[in-house]
């Protein structure tokens, strides 16, 4: 059986990014020429801070004492298999799947090996049953290479996992953002095989179901 083991993280970011990549609908494919305001997995997702009056007789504050600047924290739930083949993050908001490359391509690939469909399926019905209508499929790759190259192979790779999705995701009007981002966003040190391994891969991102 498969040890997992759970960890906790509050995040708030806000960044630029340059990337490319296609959102595609149901019946139609275009580039999208509008760069994401934020690096993926990083945008704030939780509700705003409820309003807290300083003055309120009950709020019990040291003479002379103020009020710290409100700051909003989305906290993260995040599930990773024993190998690190497959990780899952939750948030108030969203579910992210991050899929190591390996488990779904050979070396340098972008072609499925044998268990690849079975696991791209089991995230579709999942996005099934959250009814999700916006789904973010974006490719990784670790920083061997050439910048451009890896650009290409992590967006065929996205891609790829794009097209096994929509022969499981049935929701009405669903619309994909499909991207590639070569080495930008490591999540682990490019320094060691162990961190490059990490790094390449493909992350499905959508709501959470209400339920």
């Amino acid at each position: 059986m498969t040890t997992r083991h759970r960890a906790a993280a509050a995040t708030a970011v806000s960044a630029l990014v340059i990337a490319g990549g296609s959102v595609i609908g149901a019946g139609s494919a275009h580039a999208d020429d509008v760069k994401p305001s934020v690096p993926p997995g990083t945008e704030p997702s939780a509700a705003a801070p409820v309003a807290i009056d300083s003055n309120a007789p009950g709020l019990k504050i040291p003479q002379g004492g103020t009020l710290a600047p409100v700051k909003v924290l989305d906290i993260a739930e995040v599930v990773e298999d024993l190998g690190g083949e497959q990780r899952r993050q939750e948030t108030n908001e969203t579910v992210m799947m991050a899929l190591q490359s390996e488990v779904l391509f050979p070396e340098d690939s972008a072609v499925f090996n044998a268990q690849a469909a079975a696991r791209i399926q089991a995230i579709g019905n999942e996005i099934n049953q959250s009814k999700a209508t916006r789904i973010r499929v974006f490719g990784f790759t670790d920083d061997q290479g050439s910048y451009e190259h890896g650009k290409e192979l992590s967006k065929q790779r996205a891609d790829a996992v794009h097209a096994e999705l929509t022969k499981t995701v049935t929701n009405p009007g669903v619309v994909f953002d499909v991207r590639g981002y070569s080495e930008d966003y490591p999540i682990a040190d490019n320094g060691t095989e162990e961190g490059r391994k990490k790094n390449r891969r493909v992350e499905i991102t959508f709501p959470r179901g209400a339920g």
